[in-house]
């Protein structure tokens, strides 16, 4: 499984966390940058992310920002992308078991580090349930905004 991982200004010491941290858990890490806290545009850095995701069959995608809001919107545009804004460990595991959510968003400001690695632990442990699940997941990707 590979991880494409990116951020703003503002989520730059957590994104460098969430690296190291899927990196320790045998995962391939692309960090996708920014690499300074120089103020950047979130949704240039959804953008990258979301299209590496969507070019590398069965990679996910890791994105945050000051509050993962802004970053999750931006990723969201994306046919093809379901990203999941999680603050914990519940919401985590039921972005990828109920919504085949790719994309994991979190914020820099609305979560520490802990609390991210037992939001990206709930979401490597969880696997897409399928069944009732999967008609409504079919649904999100047929709309067209």
């Amino acid at each position: 499984m590979k991880y494409y991982v990116a951020t703003d200004h503002a989520g730059i010491d957590l994104k460098n966390h969430t690296c190291e941290y899927l990196k320790s858990k045998g995962f391939e890490v692309e960090d996708m940058g920014p690499f300074t806290k120089d103020r950047v545009d979130y949704p240039d850095y959804a953008v990258k992310v979301c299209e590496k995701v969507l070019s590398d069959e069965g990679s996910m995608g890791v994105l945050i920002c000051g509050s993962g809001i802004g970053i999750s919107m931006a990723a969201n545009r994306h046919q093809g992308i379901r990203a999941a804004l999680c603050h914990d460990a519940y919401t985590a595991k039921m972005g990828r078991a109920h919504n085949n959510a790719n994309v994991l968003c979190f914020g820099e400001r609305v979560v520490g580090a802990g609390v991210a690695e037992s939001i990206i632990d709930a979401w490597i442990d969880a696997d897409f349930e399928g069944g009732r699940h999967a008609g409504r997941v079919e649904k999100i990707e047929a709309i067209k905004g």
